[in-house]
């Protein structure tokens, strides 16, 4: 015994169209919300350029721990802040691969580019190479984040299938 029901083309393109708005909607909200906005951006840039400029004046071993307890609990607070003012709750299934490699690429470069600081840096007394240094880290980041930001949250808007992959299979 076999059942069939007609299918109205129309009103499933309808019902598709009401199912897939949400979910762009959602995907709006994400990348919107990925970077945290301007104020944790910039935020976290000064928290980052204190703390580098900190250490680089080569402080005693409890000067750099007490430096790194206080940037570490600023830093949650700034966190904690942020992350409560957020609307949008997403299940950790929903955070990509590429997110986590935009948070390493941006780590990377913002490391290496105090290394190579350091490096250019030496000759100088600390003081003046630990401000050299954290700008130039604080740059590379806030130069970085934007673009690994929109890498990362392209995904969740693909459904992580890439933009190019996906047109293709149509």
């Amino acid at each position: 015994m076999t059942v069939s029901t007609s299918v109205d083309a129309e009103q499933a393109w309808k019902d598709l169209q009401r199912i897939r708005v949400p979910q762009e909607r959602v995907d709006d909200e994400f990348e919107r919300s990925a970077s945290g906005g301007r104020g944790v951006t910039y935020g976290t840039a000064a928290l980052m350029w204190m703390f580098l400029a900190g250490v680089g004046m080569e402080l005693p071993g409890w000067g750099v721990g007490l430096f790194v307890a206080a940037y570490v609990c600023l830093l949650s607070v700034l966190i904690v802040m942020s992350s409560r003012r957020s609307r949008m709750q997403l299940h950790h299934t929903r955070c990509p691969g590429r997110m986590w490699a935009a948070f390493g690429a941006v780590a990377v470069l913002v490391g290496g580019a105090i290394v190579l600081a350091d490096h250019l840096t030496e000759p100088l007394e600390p003081v003046y190479a630990g401000l050299i240094q954290a700008t130039a880290g604080v740059a590379v980041y806030l130069l970085s984040l934007a673009p690994a930001n929109r890498w990362a949250a392209d995904a969740v808007r693909s459904g992580g299938v890439p933009a190019d992959d996906e047109d293709a299979g149509r």
